[in-house]
């Protein structure tokens, strides 16, 4: 037990330790139901540099169903309608997510910091409904072999939340899946991948854009004023990217994307590079009795496609789904846990093995050879057949098949 004394006590029915995508979608499902849910977030602001901001198809639709998809799009975002790969012998669209049948056929651009700040914001209106900042959580509390809640520190002593479930979706480094001594079962991605952003021109190219060249993989999302850039490196090779420099980095950038040859010198220092290790992995088993995994906690995505968001969102509104009555009628049981990753984990076991084809097979090959990429015949062909070619829109939008609602969820009461 915590050394401080304990200064408050929360009673709740949900404790929600995470407020990333996951874990405020979660609470705000749960509170518009009227559920008592507590959100412990460990920092004192949704401000991070370099997090997934990509919003996809299949989220905007579970917004859209919440009633708050438009009131979302009046916050100042872009549009990423397609993802080109510059080839050699041209532009090579291998996503075109306008074909898809949705009302929302493109991914939206949008900070995260914004997303989660519109999201808590409308949890707020719900008096059952409380958000914590600052809330660095402990220890769990275990009764009986049945974990009831946490415990946590803020600048003002150690606090208590209990409730009959607890979730951690507190991210890729879960601090609640240490304490519940879960292990990750681990892949070995290729690679590392630099974050950093450029200034964007008014004639440049819109959406994703992909560029091969020097052993390396530059990807530039569409960000309005800026290009945020993904600079794809070896697993591991980061020491050595940084002993050659900045001037090598922006001459390797030039070279690769010579567009931005007239603003690389507003890489001026290395802490405006974030450095991603790239991590794929899963936990066997997301629950135990009071405690459920979900979003990152549970698996921890590759940045391949931009879908850890769109599946830690869809994780929470299964959750949602299936969690809500039992806990509105306080009789959680296993059984409802267990359902959860049954429902998620072959959808998340399917994504996480097409990315590590894409990363075997693909970008191993380009960070391992300094030769220009050729796209084989076959797949161009692929990618102009109708059908075919909308193949990784859907994949990417969507993922195996869309989530949705319960409709008996879909209106606050």
């Amino acid at each position: 037990m915590s050394e401080r004394a304990i200064v408050e006590t929360l009673e709740t029915s949900c404790c929600i330790v995470g407020g990333g995508p996951a874990g405020a979608v979660l609470a705000l499902i749960l509170a518009r139901q009227g559920i008592p849910v507590v959100l412990l977030e460990a920092h004192e602001d949704f401000e991070r540099d370099f997090r997934g901001d990509t919003i996809h198809p299949s989220v905007l639709e579970i917004l859209d169903e919440l009633g708050l998809a438009e009131r979302l799009h009046e916050l100042r975002h872009s549009k990423i309608h397609s993802g080109t790969f510059m080839t050699p012998s041209g532009p090579l669209t291998v996503a075109d997510f306008r074909r898809l049948n949705t009302r929302f056929p493109y991914i939206m651009m949008l900070p995260q910091a914004h997303f989660l700040e519109f999201i808590t914001g409308e949890a707020k209106a719900h008096p059952s409904f409380q958000l914590r900042m600052g809330a660095r959580v402990q220890e769990l509390i275990e009764e009986g072999g049945i974990v009831r809640g946490v415990r946590y520190d803020t600048d003002a002593g150690t606090h208590e939340v209990r409730a009959p479930l607890t979730v951690g979706a507190d991210g890729r480094s879960s601090r609640v899946r240490q304490l519940a001594g879960k292990e990750l079962l681990k892949t070995s991605p290729p690679m590392d991948v630099l974050w950093f952003r450029l200034p964007r021109k008014t004639d440049d190219p819109e959406g994703l854009l992909a560029r091969v060249g020097n052993g390396h993989l530059v990807v530039m999302l569409d960000r309005l004023d800026e290009w945020q850039i993904a600079y794809v490196i070896l697993k591991g090779s980061f020491r050595q990217v940084r002993e050659a420099g900045l001037d090598a980095l922006r001459e390797s950038l030039m070279s690769i994307a010579p567009e931005l040859a007239d603003r690389v010198a507003h890489l001026k220092e290395w802490k405006q590079v974030a450095m991603l290790s790239v991590e794929s992995s899963r936990v066997k088993c997301w629950q135990q009795p009071g405690l459920l995994l979900i979003g990152d906690a549970a698996h921890v995505m590759s940045p391949v496609g931009g879908v850890g968001i769109n599946y830690a969102i869809q994780d929470a509104v299964v959750a949602a789904n299936i969690l809500a009555a039992p806990l509105g009628e306080g009789r959680i049981e296993m059984r409802h846990l267990r359902e959860v990753q049954r429902r998620r984990e072959w959808p998340t076991r399917f994504i996480q093995r097409i990315q590590a084809l894409v990363q075997g097979v693909l970008i191993r090959n380009i960070l391992r050879s300094n030769q220009p990429v050729q796209v084989p015949r076959a797949a161009r062909l692929l990618l102009r057949t109708p059908f075919l070619r909308n193949i990784p829109a859907r994949i990417i939008a969507f993922g195996l098949r869309r989530v949705h609602v319960k409709p008996s969820l879909r209106r606050a009461r």
